[in-house]
């Protein structure tokens, strides 16, 4: 699974760890803190938490463009520096007036327009990589391991968003106050991400691009006019698809997380309470990955036995962790938010080893198609939503009857499920999707394209307030189904225009 890659993508993967780490970690409770924090109705929240998530993926356009001119390497740096700066603002504690919410806005601004120049930009340096022939095969591989690693910063940070806030109020602050506790993590984990980039920058140098000052860039364009043409239309029509799988996708952070707080057991005891403690996830996680290492055809006998020994230490570990469980445990509503990572960073090998085994023999599907099953599966999770809800009280009832015999709740297992699914639709379409963006983007326009891939994302995290003015009076089952037909109709667009996208590629 390693092997073969170049070494640049582990130093780019972990600098881009650190960063998403904050990131997440900041996100895992946004939408509660602008609740509880200044009062606001979920339709409102929504609209802020979505309007973020859209800046956060727009700015990599204006990223990708100033990069074409001035080199990806200066816009990666410049990007943690400002995005440090909207961290360090958000994390001040200035309560809930007007003045804290400009402060906020303005911190938001800053985040979303530092991400803009640092991740469209480390991803075309990624899929730069790749440009040299002994690399060009490990290309969709490569953008499977680097996604890997942004989800491993992301598998930690609920649990540090909840701790740090806990902690914070153990010292005496109130409960608004000790969300800025959990904002100030991304200020560190920035630190440690630029770090790591210097640290390792000899590995990569070679694709940061850039010229000297009076100097017009060299970009060797060898394509045709209407070769340009025939990759940008194949762009455009994936960009217009996963617009609609975003704005499902990432209702985890808004709708899916109300659900958790409103509609979900609060409490888990048993080995069902194991799944919610993150270091539980990190031994299945390292089972997984030692499985593979054994059962590797070219792996060494020594790697196969070190691979059996991580095996046994992390069985005995999650065995000693379950004689270690009395009573029960309160679920907190972030905390389900590290299922997604979880399962991002188990399945990739899996999802490897598959594509891998059909590739070998010439039956591996095209990225467009792996996008376009991805739109299915992200509709059989919302499906399975709407199957769950059946039955339950509308959110507006059950603000009313909170804490009552009224109160219908269920299994924090359908959410666990629902984001398995979830995970195998978007393995299937966001590394396929960047890979197929930098392997089809012609060279003149690459860093414009990279951010207009982003761009889609944005208009799709802008729509995700939709869940949020949705939330209230609807039945759930209604609201779930509205993702379920954008998600199915998505699907059997890109599956009418797969002629096109395929040809591209060719």
């Amino acid at each position: 699974m390693f092997k073969g890659q170049p070494k640049g993508l582990f130093a780019l993967a972990l600098a881009n760890t650190g960063e998403r780490f904050g990131y997440y970690t900041m996100i895992a409770v946004f939408a509660l803190f602008l609740r509880a924090n200044f009062g606001l109705s979920a339709g409102t929240a929504g609209t802020i938490y979505s309007s973020f998530l859209m800046l956060v993926y727009f700015f990599p356009l204006i990223g990708g463009i100033l990069a074409d001119k001035f080199g990806f390497g200066k816009m990666v740096t410049t990007g943690i520096l400002v995005m440090f700066a909207g961290y360090l603002l958000l994390s001040v504690p200035l309560g809930g007036g007007t003045v804290a919410l400009v402060a906020m806005l303005a911190a938001l601004l800053l985040i979303g327009f530092g991400t803009g120049l640092f991740k469209g930009n480390l991803q075309v340096m990624v899929g730069d990589l790749y440009n040299d022939p002994q690399y060009a095969s490990k290309r969709d591989s490569g953008f499977s391991l680097f996604y890997m690693a942004i989800n491993i910063g992301a598998l930690f940070a609920p649990t540090a968003a909840i701790r740090i806030r806990e902690w914070a109020m153990t010292l005496g602050f109130d409960g608004n106050a000790a969300y800025h506790f959990s904002f100030a993590v991304a200020c560190v984990s920035l630190i440690v991400s630029i770090a790591i980039y210097y640290a390792f920058r000899s590995w990569f140098k070679h694709v940061e691009g850039g010229h000297a000052k009076g100097e017009k860039a060299q970009v060797v364009d060898t394509l045709t006019p209407e070769q340009t043409k025939k990759r940008m239309v194949a762009l455009f029509l994936v960009f217009a698809v996963v617009i609609f799988f975003w704005m499902s996708f990432h209702q985890n952070g808004l709708t899916l997380t109300y659900f958790a707080d409103e509609f979900t057991e609060r409490s888990s005891s048993g080995i069902a309470s194991m799944p919610f403690n993150v270091f539980n996830l990190v031994a299945v996680i390292a089972i997984v990955y030692a499985l593979f290492s054994i059962f590797d055809k070219e792996a060494s006998q020594k790697g196969k036995w070190i691979g059996v020994g991580v095996v046994a230490l992390a069985c005995a570990y999650l065995v000693w962790q379950y004689t270690r469980l009395s009573g029960s445990i309160e679920i907190s509503a972030p905390i389900f938010q590290h299922f997604n990572p979880f399962y991002v960073v188990a399945l990739t090998p899996v999802s490897m080893a598959i594509f891998g085994a059909l590739a070998a023999k010439g039956k591996e599907p095209s990225a467009p198609r792996k996008i376009a099953y991805g739109m299915l599966v992200a509709a059989v999770a919302f499906g399975l939503m709407a199957f769950a809800s059946i039955g339950l009280n509308t959110p507006a009832y059950q603000a009313t009857v909170r804490g009552g015999v009224e109160e219908t709740l269920v299994s924090p297992y359908w959410l666990i499920t629902v984001y398995l699914i979830l995970t195998f639709g978007e393995l299937l379409l966001s590394p396929m999707g960047i890979s197929f963006v930098s392997k089809v983007a012609p060279p003149k326009y690459k860093g414009m394209m990279m951010g207009m891939w982003f761009v889609a994302t944005a208009l799709g995290n802008f729509l995700v307030q939709v869940g949020g003015h949705l939330w209230g009076p609807l039945p759930l089952w209604v609201v779930w189904s509205v993702f379920l037909g954008v998600c199915v109709i998505s699907a059997i667009f890109m599956f009418a225009m797969m002629k096109k996208l395929e040809a591209a590629t060719e």
